[in-house]
């Protein structure tokens, strides 16, 4: 393994985010707040320390595929550290480990809090707060790469690492063009709601960190009500259409610009994922409706609001859905475990790989019915191998495993059953509030630092697939020579 290229990879990232310390900063000049100069001095810091690293060993023209694991680990571990450390020095938060939970659930966009008291923050240590979604949304070093081209031939596995989803191929010949393309995407849909929200009546402040939590599927609000503070049915229901856009494969947004209808609306899991929005919509709407008695507008924006932030794991709320009926609870608790779409900001399962188990349990018992037939198992008119239903077989067991495991060990705090699942479950799949203890009126400070430090690794074992963290636990990972 090149520990040089590791090493010069990961400086150039720290040189990326200490550039990303600068909006912060603008943000408290204006406003004349005093933590600005922490993240002044996090500029600074992060800057030298990425310009030392990145001495000294020529630019990699390959990056192996053991590399670019430990490069997309410890480069989100690094961020994430230097990232908690304005929060922790100005005394916001005056736990390391507190402040390191929040920066990794903002890198992640899980949304997951440890404040109490939100409104206490000043404005530049929020903003830097939901900024962090937007810039693990799309995936900070996409992003890196789209900007830093030196990182070399190799960077095609370091996106393949990182990017959300089991299936990540180029947009284009050249890795930063393919990530010039998804940032593009994702800046456009970022400008266009900022804009919609400005319209209805926020300050570009509230309209921009709304916005970061929104695209970038995570959830992090300026206030303890979350959106549930605007009395707006407006602003609820843009919010809301953007976090299903954001919850969509952004490569499918660049096929409509290259005007390639049939490839967006002929999308399998574009047309599952929006069938079980619509779908659970329905059922919640119904539901409450027959048990809350509000206005029909109003009960269907609750509900729709709701079902989209739950499914596309961004974790936003307009109400205590604690307060529903049992029906309506199961279903956004079955909803945790769906998703968006792969290639999009959202969380989870992602709904192809919930699709594919749907045509292999399909193809398993047609073969019982007709052994001697013939039937390959086809998602989007493409036949699947083997290799690929093993590997979504091997997630889901996996994604039991952890969350059977993060349950028990959670149990040692003194939680209930669904308190303890919920709350695997809405940091595995980077959701953030959950149910029980965790619910969206709750919070995470309660946790002691041991399990706070264990849902820390979930929600980046969440973000980063699975396999790319838990590969790093295994002793022939570190052992192998090649």
């Amino acid at each position: 393994m090149n520990y040089g290229i590791i090493a010069k990879t990961i400086g150039y990232i720290l040189i990326f985010e200490a550039v990303m310390f600068l909006p912060p900063i603008i943000v408290g000049a204006i406003y004349q707040e005093s933590s600005a100069i922490y993240f002044v001095g996090m500029m600074v810091l992060t800057l030298l320390i990425g310009a030392v690293l990145s001495l000294g060993t020529k630019p990699a023209k390959k990056i192996r595929a053991k590399e670019a694991v430990v490069i997309v680990a410890g480069g989100w571990l690094a961020v994430a550290f230097f990232g908690a450390l304005p929060f922790y020095l100005s005394g916001a938060i005056p736990s390391l480990m507190d402040a390191f939970f929040e920066t990794v659930s903002g890198l992640t966009t899980t949304g997951a809090t440890v404040i109490e008291d939100i409104e206490s923050l000043d404005r530049t240590l929020l903003f830097w707060r939901s900024f962090t979604h937007w810039l693990g949304g799309m995936g900070i070093l996409v992003l890196a790469l789209a900007v830093l081209p030196s990182l070399g031939l190799g960077s095609i596995r370091v996106f393949r690492a990182e990017t959300p989803g089991p299936v990540s191929e180029k947009l284009a010949p050249k890795m930063r063009q393919t990530a010039v393309i998804l940032y593009t995407a994702y800046l456009g849909m970022t400008l266009l709601q900022t804009g919609l929200l400005l319209l209805g009546g926020l300050t570009l402040y509230e309209a921009l960190v709304h916005t970061f939590g929104t695209v970038g599927t995570g959830g992090f609000s300026i206030y303890n009500d979350s959106i549930g503070a605007y009395s707006s049915g407006y602003v609820q229901w843009i919010i809301a259409v953007f976090m299903v856009a954001a919850g969509v494969n952004f490569s499918l947004y660049y096929a409509a610009y290259r005007k390639r209808p049939r490839e967006l609306f002929g999308n399998e899991e574009l047309r599952f994922y929006l069938l079980i929005i619509g779908a659970s919509t329905l059922f919640v709407f119904f539901n409450i409706q027959n048990a809350t008695g509000l206005p029909l507008w109003t009960s269907l924006r609750h509900a729709f609001f709701q079902v989209s932030s739950i499914v596309t794991t961004t974790g936003y709320t307009t109400v205590d859905y604690e307060l529903w009926p049992a029906f309506s609870q199961n279903v956004l608790f079955f909803l945790m475990f769906v998703g968006g779409c792969a290639g999009s900001t959202g969380g989870s399962m992602k709904v192809i790989r919930l699709l594919v188990m749907i045509r292999v349990v399909k193809h398993e018992v047609l073969r019982i019915l007709h052994p001697r037939a013939v039937m390959p198992v086809r998602v989007q008119k493409h036949t699947l191998d083997q290799e690929v239903m093993t590997s979504v077989v091997a997630f889901y067991m996996l994604y039991i495993l952890i969350i059977s495991f993060g349950a028990v060990m959670l149990s040692l705090e003194g939680l209930d059953l669904v308190s303890s699942i919920s709350t695997v479950a809405a940091t595995l799949g980077n959701i953030g509030p959950g149910f029980g203890v965790v619910g969206p009126l709750q919070n995470y400070a309660s946790f002691s630092d041991p399990a706070k430090g264990l849902l820390s690794l979930f929600m980046l074992m969440g973000r980063l697939e699975l396999f790319t963290v838990f590969i790093l636990m295994t002793p022939d990972f570190w052992s192998r020579k090649n």
